[in-house]
């Protein structure tokens, strides 16, 4: 069984509030094929069929078990068979003692003496309801950063919707990035691995419904004073977005076999605060609310997204509203691919590692910037 990381997790009120959803669900699901028939022919399908292909089901309290059979691997601190090391190392650091809230932090096996490395806060994806920073894909994917960049890189633990809803995952990433101000600035120490990093060149990366968090936290960072550390640029792949009326690649894609409508919709269902539907700024960025004031201010941004991706359009339309408010945007779209498509196409995975790696190596730091960027 998969093991769940649900922080302060509230299972009395979590009830009554999955209850809720379960019902507006239901209720709109009687309507949902004739809905979306004004837009496309569709199949109908229930919630039910969601919770099967996601291997997540209802516990009696609200909460959700899950079952999804993805490996989860400890942490690697130390090189214990000269013969066959790691490809970095890792320990995991809990943020407080008055909660299960922890980073995993990677450095390479042999970090080098004479330069300081960039520092990678990395949030992981799962549709924001499963996976953790330990689960085997994610650890492998930041090895690979800590050792091929090279970076130290700090892979955030955050909680998981139903039972936290957003923006709980937004506040658990921010209080990430305290941590590592608090770690620049030696307030109550310094963990030693943080020495190699350099706090000046701080980078936020996130996949899919990581690179939501990603694009939230930025914002909400936006509002304090983080110094020491500065954070340079933000790296979004595929990031997970919806909305209430649907795009041209949603329609056209309707069916896809990695994220089809139905399931995102059963999602965000999931995941957005009470009576929010997908027009919600945590799910459509690009429709108004708190955060578009802070937009002018962030740094600068690298964006990938893939032709055969349903969520390529809302993609598109975040970076015309970076580019808007003229933030500088590498924004790499790809011909052909789908959701998901580096995890099991090794030549795009190199392709887009490539990418990110150049984005960070290449932002320098300039006055220009620093009179851009307001962290």
């Amino acid at each position: 069984m998969f093991r769940q990381h649900c922080l302060n997790q509230n299972p009395k009120s979590s009830h009554a509030l999955a209850a809720y959803s379960l019902l507006v669900f239901l209720l709109f699901s009687q309507s949902w094929p004739s809905i979306i028939a004004d837009e496309k022919v569709a199949k109908p399908h229930t919630w039910q069929e969601t919770f099967k292909i996601l291997g997540i089901s209802w516990n009696s309290d609200g909460t959700l078990k899950r079952e999804i059979q993805i490996p989860m691997v400890n942490a690697t601190p130390s090189v214990t068979d000269p013969k066959n090391p790691p490809v970095a190392l890792s320990t995991d650091i809990q943020l407080s003692p008055k909660s299960e809230a922890y980073v995993r932090l990677y450095i390479p096996v042999n970090p080098p003496t004479d330069t300081k490395l960039p520092l990678i806060i990395y949030i992981h994806g799962g549709d924001f309801v499963l996976f953790s920073a330990s689960t085997v894909i994610f650890h492998e994917f930041c090895n690979n950063i800590a050792s091929r960049f090279p970076a130290v890189v700090v892979s955030v633990e955050y909680r998981l919707a139903p039972e936290n809803r957003l923006p709980a995952a937004f506040d658990d990433a921010l209080n990430a990035i305290f941590w590592v101000k608090n770690q620049a600035s030696y307030s109550g120490g310094r963990d030693p691995w943080l020495d190699y990093a350099d706090f000046s060149r701080v980078f936020l990366l996130g996949s899919s419904a990581g690179a939501n968090i990603v694009y939230h936290t930025a914002l909400r960072a936006l509002d304090f004073d983080l110094r020491p550390i500065r954070i340079r640029g933000i790296l979004l792949n595929q990031p997970f977005f919806g909305g209430a009326f649907r795009t041209p690649s949603e329609l056209r894609l309707i069916e896809d076999p990695y994220v089809p409508l139905y399931m995102c919709d059963v999602l965000w269902s999931l995941v957005l605060p009470p009576y929010a539907n997908r027009d919600h700024e945590f799910c459509n960025p690009v429709v108004g609310g708190s955060y578009l004031g802070r937009v002018p201010h962030l740094p600068r941004v690298f964006v990938k997204a893939d032709e055969g991706d349903p969520l390529v359009d809302r993609t598109t339309q975040l970076v015309q509203l970076l580019q808007g408010y003229k933030v500088p945007v590498v924004y790499q779209y790809n011909r052909g691919g789908f959701h998901g498509i580096e995890t099991q196409n090794k030549t795009v995975a190199q392709s887009l590692f490539n990418a990110m790696k150049n984005f960070v190596y290449s932002t320098r730091v300039t006055d220009d910037q620093e009179s851009h960027a307001s962290y």
